[in-house]
């Protein structure tokens, strides 16, 4: 055996373990997330104007709390702008949505307006809203959540768990659970 292959072998081995670790750390970490029937610990976002909106104020209502990596990337844009796509169905839903980072308000309003977000958007920056609902961060020791979405019942409890989300249907997804738990069809 070659030294190349034996470095191959060696570099394949370590991808393979890694791998193995993300894997298991990603079953592990599902474990941690608040689960259904859980009381939703308060979030306070600003809206589109820069007033404050809490969760807490939605009981009697459906409320989103989704989580996103970082501001101005590929998939979260993709994901902020399904949820913008889709607000008037969640106003007519009278569903309040909620996207939380790590961000800062300065970035945050920044993305609101290149993108016109109109929902509240919360900027966790020391993570204690992504600690009190269980989300992890997307590596150890990296304070970017993961791409995690709640959606709070009208009784402030936890409804549904998405726990892997694809950014594009997510906010689809969300409106057919709020449907299905209204006892209506989605539209």
């Amino acid at each position: 055996m070659t030294a190349r292959m034996k470095k191959l072998m060696v570099v394949g081995a370590v991808v393979l373990i890694g791998g193995l670790a993300l894997v298991a750390r990603g079953l592990a970490s599902d474990a941690s997330l608040l689960p259904v029937g859980a009381t939703a610990p308060d979030v306070e976002g600003k809206d589109a104007a820069g007033t404050p909106v809490k969760l807490s104020a939605q009981k009697g209502k459906f409320a989103v709390v989704y989580f996103y990596p970082k501001d101005e990337t590929a998939g979260c844009t993709k994901e902020a702008c399904a949820f913008r796509d889709a607000s008037d169905k969640f106003v007519k839903a009278g569903v309040t949505i909620f996207a939380v980072s790590r961000d800062s308000d300065a970035s945050h309003k920044g993305f609101r307006e290149h993108y016109h977000l109109p929902f509240p958007m919360v900027a966790d920056t020391s993570g204690a809203v992504q600690k009190a609902y269980g989300v992890p961060s997307v590596l150890p020791g990296v304070d970017i959540a993961a791409r995690v979405t709640f959606l709070v019942g009208p009784d402030g409890k936890i409804a549904r768990v998405w726990p892997k989300v694809d950014p594009v249907v997510n906010a689809n997804e969300v409106l057919g659970a709020v449907a299905e738990l209204k006892g209506k069809p989605a539209h």
